[in-house]
């Protein structure tokens, strides 16, 4: 279906600008956003009217709900929101000052969520609409070297499962869209790096190694998925974009399920037996 206006964040580059280039290559309209507005020029050159180019830095919160607001005031609606602005932080736990991990939690999770708070209303009042969080493989898995960017993707995800829950009856749909490892430039020049220590230099080799044998997927192709994914009538609540999510937290899973298991008569004792402790208080 053609016709929709979508919201996006981070366009400059990576998902965000080639979902936007997908959207309005079949007609539809596209608010793009960017911290250097001037990086998405080259769609309004291109496609004119049916872009409206912002800039946007999804930390401040009152510059969001501008945009959002100068959004319907452009094209009356929103029906898509994605929420892809952000990047990456490595480095390990100890490494990580304060100012780095506030700046990681603060675009990722808070920018997401600015975003999506300042669309729902608008959503509702049209009784329609669907919100794609770009989280990652991250969001459901984790690895060492990379923990503020996980706690940042793990919080997205746990506030999206509770907003689909809340925003159902309203007719909106919310989607986590979670790619793994594309040939894009999140762990290049837009990746952040914490001041490195030397006790983590074998850390940062094993992960660097286990990294080597591994082929990207190529993000162009992701954009015949996230179209697919938009018109669909029944959407999931969460996609794996790229053939290594699936396998890789199916074996994650296992080995949760497999530690309670193994300590589940701990689990129990925990619970106790309140009700009987409060009958013999009352006796």
């Amino acid at each position: 279906m053609a016709g929709k206006v979508w919201f996006i964040t981070g366009s400059s580059k990576g998902f965000g600008r080639i979902w936007a280039e997908a959207a309005l290559a079949r007609g539809d309209k596209v608010v793009a956003t960017a911290r250097d507005v001037s990086s998405v020029h080259p769609l309004v050159e291109q496609y004119g009217d049916q872009v409206l180019a912002l800039p946007l830095n999804v930390d401040d919160k009152a510059a969001v709900d501008a945009a959002v607001a100068q959004a319907v005031a452009r094209f009356g609606r929103i029906d898509v929101a994605v929420n892809n602005a952000g990047y990456g932080l490595f480095g390990a736990i100890e490494e990580v000052s304060e100012a780095e991990a506030r700046a990681q939690i603060e675009t990722n999770l808070f920018g997401a969520l600015w975003v999506t708070q300042a669309v729902l209303p608008h959503m509702r009042a049209q009784r329609s609409g669907h919100i794609l969080q770009v989280s990652s493989i991250g969001g459901v898995n984790a690895f060492p070297t990379v923990g503020l960017y996980h706690a940042s993707k793990w919080g997205l995800e746990g506030f999206s499962q509770a907003l689909a829950a809340e925003v159902a009856e309203f007719g909106i749909k919310v989607t986590l869209i979670e790619p793994g490892g594309y040939a894009t430039d999140w762990s290049g020049p837009s990746a952040k790096r914490a001041r490195e220590m030397p006790e983590y230099d074998a850390v940062r080799a094993a992960r660097q190694a286990a990294r080597a044998s591994f082929t990207p997927g190529d993000p162009d192709a992701s954009a015949a998925a996230v179209l697919k994914v938009v018109d669909a009538e029944d959407p999931p609540l969460r996609i794996f974009f790229g053939t290594t999510g699936l396998p890789m937290t199916k074996a994650e899973y296992a080995r949760r399920v497999e530690a309670w298991e193994a300590w589940n008569d701990v689990s129990v004792e925990a619970q106790g037996d309140w009700a009987a402790k409060q009958a013999a208080k009352a006796s």
